[in-house]
């Protein structure tokens, strides 16, 4: 399973033998840098990928002056949100669709006057959708045939695995469970990169065939160094398609990013559109706390991911429903502690927190301290159920019992989950 960015949820998958959130809906998946589509595209472009001429304007008026400054014979205009599915999405405005086509340039001042300002809701946006702030207008090319291609980081390989299939423009994981022998993988010598033989074997087993194989194989090679350049955890590209003018043109793209290169791709990550973000998990990474919301009405805080499955999973088997999954991470001081309290407490959802600390790395003690300075400053009016154990546990549960705040202590996990549901009355 791959959540977005969120790799570490794969490692504890590997060790906890947890439902994984079977029991409940994500209400705002975690998301780390994820570009608009005319960023990836630019970034592509940058690195001698091949990629449809295209504008970006903010306006009705700038979107029909970029049309006619493409004079182009037909055009397409797409509304830049971070969610799939916009070609069938629909707009407040009436307006059905995010993406149109068509050869008068005049007409899309008038579809970008019903686009921008507007929400468009698709099938990967909340019910209310996301207002459209920008729109890509770009030239419209035929495309001849379709194909898949991908790079991406394989934990099984150890390194990147390029992946393709002759059948483009369609959902992938389709064809993978229905004809998997059309899904060829090449995986690539992290020290040597993509060899030719390598290129030209996968152009081959996409389809290309003469002058498109080479094409092809050169433009896989332009990917690779794009995906090295920006410290990409995936680039994918769908569709990898030829034009009837014999072109291989890479027509829609999706990059994933490595949220701890961001120190050396600062202008990369400086490109981020926040304003998709979730306001909660966004206040949560300014304290290095990792958020999930989920629909339930008891708060899960802890220190790793594990951990946090895990603790979900047992407030489910108990009758409970998990209101988030908030994860402290190693490291941690009591500011964050205060901190990630104040993000719990905001919930309205939130009718009981239970913290669940297995200190490794961590204090408990210091865990302890933040948890009696939030309770106090706070004014926390919620029952508080506390398992700890580990480091310095015997000084927190002394903090804790001598704080002389209405806590409830728990002998482990199970008895923490119990006392958790009971608080609420379920």
């Amino acid at each position: 399973l791959y959540f977005n960015g969120l790799s570490l949820l794969n490692d504890s998958l590997k060790i906890f033998p947890v439902k994984t959130f079977a029991y409940t809906t994500w209400l705002s998946p975690r998301r780390w840098l994820n570009l608009q589509e005319y960023q990836s595209k630019k970034l592509m472009q940058d690195s001698g990928v091949a990629v449809q001429r295209f504008f970006v304007a903010d306006t009705a008026s700038e979107a029909l002056e970029a049309a006619k400054r493409l004079n182009a014979r037909e055009i397409v205009l797409k509304a830049q949100i971070l969610a799939g599915g916009r070609g069938k999405g629909v707009f407040d405005s009436g307006l059905k669709g995010g993406v149109h086509l068509t050869k008068d340039p005049a007409v899309v001042g008038d579809l970008a006057n019903k686009m921008l300002g507007f929400n468009l809701t698709t099938k990967q946006t909340p019910q209310e959708g996301v207002k459209v702030k920008t729109v890509m207008v770009a030239e419209a090319l035929d495309i001849s045939r379709e194909t898949y291609f991908a790079i991406l980081m394989d934990r099984s390989c150890n390194g990147p695995v390029m992946v393709g299939s002759p059948q483009g423009g369609m959902d992938i994981e389709e064809v993978a469970d229905k004809s998997p022998e059309l899904i060829f993988k090449e995986v690539i010598d992290i020290f040597q990169g993509v060899q030719d033989e390598q290129a030209l074997r996968m152009a081959a087993n996409l389809g290309f065939k003469g002058p498109l194989q080479t094409q092809a194989a050169d433009q896989i090679k332009r990917l690779y160094d794009l995906f090295l350049k920006v410290d990409a955890t995936q680039v994918e590209v769908n569709p990898f398609g030829e034009t009837p003018q014999g072109q291989v043109v890479c027509f829609d793209a999706k990059i994933n990013f490595d949220d701890n290169a961001e120190f050396r791709q600062k202008a990369v990550f400086a490109m981020d559109d926040m304003s998709e973000s979730d306001p909660t998990e966004m206040q949560a990474a300014k304290w290095d706390l990792k958020y999930i919301g989920l629909d339930g009405n008891i708060a899960c805080f802890v220190n790793g991911a594990g951990l946090a499955m895990a603790t979900c999973d047992i407030i489910d088997l108990h009758g409970g429903k998990p209101a988030n999954f908030l994860d402290l991470g190693g490291g941690v001081k009591e500011r964050q502690v205060y901190e990630a309290f104040k993000l719990l407490t905001a919930d309205p959802k939130v009718e009981a927190i239970l913290v669940n600390i297995f200190g490794g790395i961590v204090n408990c003690a210091i865990i302890a301290n933040g948890i009696t300075k939030a309770c106090r400053e706070l004014e926390l009016k919620v029952p508080l159920v506390v398992r700890l154990e580990g480091t310095n546990v015997h000084e927190a549960k002394r903090i804790l019992s001598e704080s002389g705040l209405p806590i409830t202590a728990a002998d482990d996990l199970d008895d923490a989950a119990k006392k958790a549901v009971a608080a609420i009355g379920k």
